[in-house]
């Protein structure tokens, strides 16, 4: 047997192992790995996996197979085994006077005419079904575009921080320089507490876009779910030429919402046609299989009835209900030329306002190089005494606000290129 002092010395030195074993693997830990860069295409997928519009269209895309199941059964034969077990006040004496009555069957049904209702009711489902794959397609590309929003957006807000940065920089030099040169009195020190005070109106400019910046943030972690969205990779994506408006128009009836409008009215067309077989006899064939009677029928083993039903009066139940779906057909074709109508104007706008921010982009890339140019030679000048303070400070901030338009300009081309693939419907 172990005696008590071993025991003790055995714990503490377990206990000192296990705390220099914690200590290493803690020493050896890995450092935390920065974040991964997410590009466009990976924040969308996370946006489609966290999207419960996406989720919500899948589920009704579920519904419509439900109802196709549901209308293929009227044209389906049915069948189902009955018992039945029926005591009445008998005296037993005969096969009609049983006290007794059990009956067993299987019972068939085969629909053979029923006015067309139930092929027009499964094609409308096969419509139905189109219809709301065309509306998921549609609600994936408008979520694109959304993701495509907040992320430029946030790249946007991004570089015109790091532009702000680059201004406060070059005016904490241009101070040290003033300082300098007023303490040789060649500088006032109005000169100073001028670029002193744009300094600050810089500063605070900053914090302003660092709350945007915060706001475009959230908003993305909102659309992809991921919590403390840090790092996006900011790479411009090539656009593609221009083409024609001609060009873009022509893939209008491509567009996924244009098809689900198109697909909504075949449906209700079909449903004209369910509502048009209630006015037509129903002929259906009914069969019994029997495995146990009593009485007189016990020797029948099967029967089998043909039954025709022909409505002569149902007050005007269906008429109305013609009336009612013929109705809704015309309003389903209103829809559908509106769905296209607003389709071809969101081609038109998107295309030009595409090819305005390209032509701006231009002009402010070549906007930014004089505006550089004209800052060194301002600089340059007053080095000799040509320009004033003055000047030199409003060429700095004439070029802090053309990068500033430089940069919202590039992100405006790149939400603009996806704003007009999404309004042509292109596949994504």
């Amino acid at each position: 047997m172990i005696s008590r002092r071993w025991r003790y010395a055995l714990a503490v030195s377990l206990t000192l192992l296990a705390h220099s074993s914690s200590v290493a693997d803690q020493q050896t830990a890995p450092e935390s790995t920065p974040p991964v860069a997410l590009t466009l295409s990976e924040c969308y997928q996370l946006a489609l996996q966290r999207s419960e519009t996406i989720a919500i269209q899948q589920e009704r895309l579920k519904e419509t197979e439900g109802r196709f199941l549901q209308a293929l059964s009227g044209a389906l034969p049915r069948a189902s085994f009955v018992s039945s077990d029926k005591r009445q006040d008998g005296s037993g004496g005969s096969a009609f006077t049983l006290r007794d009555v059990p009956e067993r069957r299987f019972t068939f049904s085969q629909p053979l005419f029923g006015g067309f209702k139930e092929f027009a009711a499964m094609a409308a489902s096969r419509a139905e079904r189109r219809q709301r794959t065309h509306d998921r397609a549609r609600a994936e590309q408008l979520l694109l575009l959304d993701v495509a929003d907040a992320f430029y957006l946030l790249i946007q807000q991004r570089e015109e921080l790091g532009a702000l940065e680059v201004t406060r920089s070059a005016l904490l030099e241009r101070i040290e320089a003033l300082r300098a040169r007023e303490q040789l009195g060649r500088s006032r020190s109005s000169e100073v507490a001028g670029a002193e005070a744009q300094l600050r109106r810089v500063e605070a400019e900053r914090e302003r876009i660092a709350s945007l910046e915060a706001t475009a943030r959230q908003l993305l972690e909102f659309l992809t779910g991921r919590d403390r969205l840090e790092a996006i990779a900011g790479a411009e994506e090539p656009i593609p030429p221009i083409e024609e408006e001609s060009v873009y128009l022509a893939k209008v009836d491509a567009r996924p919402d244009v098809q689900a409008a198109e697909e909504a009215w075949q449906v209700a067309k079909q449903q004209v046609l369910v509502a048009q077989g209630a006015i037509w006899p129903d002929v259906d064939l009914d069969g019994n299989y029997y495995t146990k009677r009593v009485g007189a029928s016990q020797d029948v083993d099967w029967d089998v009835t043909l039954k025709v039903e022909v409505p002569l009066f149902q007050g005007g139940q269906a008429a109305g209900a013609v009336r009612e779906a013929a109705a809704r057909s015309r309003q389903a074709r209103l829809q559908r030329e509106h769905a296209r109508r607003r389709a071809l104007l969101d081609i038109r706008d998107a295309h030009a306002r595409l090819a305005a921010a390209v032509n701006r982009r231009v002009a402010l890339e070549q906007a930014v190089e004089a505006t550089e140019r004209n800052y060194r030679l301002h600089v340059e000048d007053y080095a000799l005494n040509l320009v004033s303070n003055l000047d030199v400070l409003q060429t700095l901030q004439e070029l802090q606000d053309v990068r500033r338009d430089l940069i919202g300009a590039t992100a405006d081309v790149q939400r603009l290129s996806w704003r007009l693939r999404v309004a042509t419907g292109e596949p994504l």
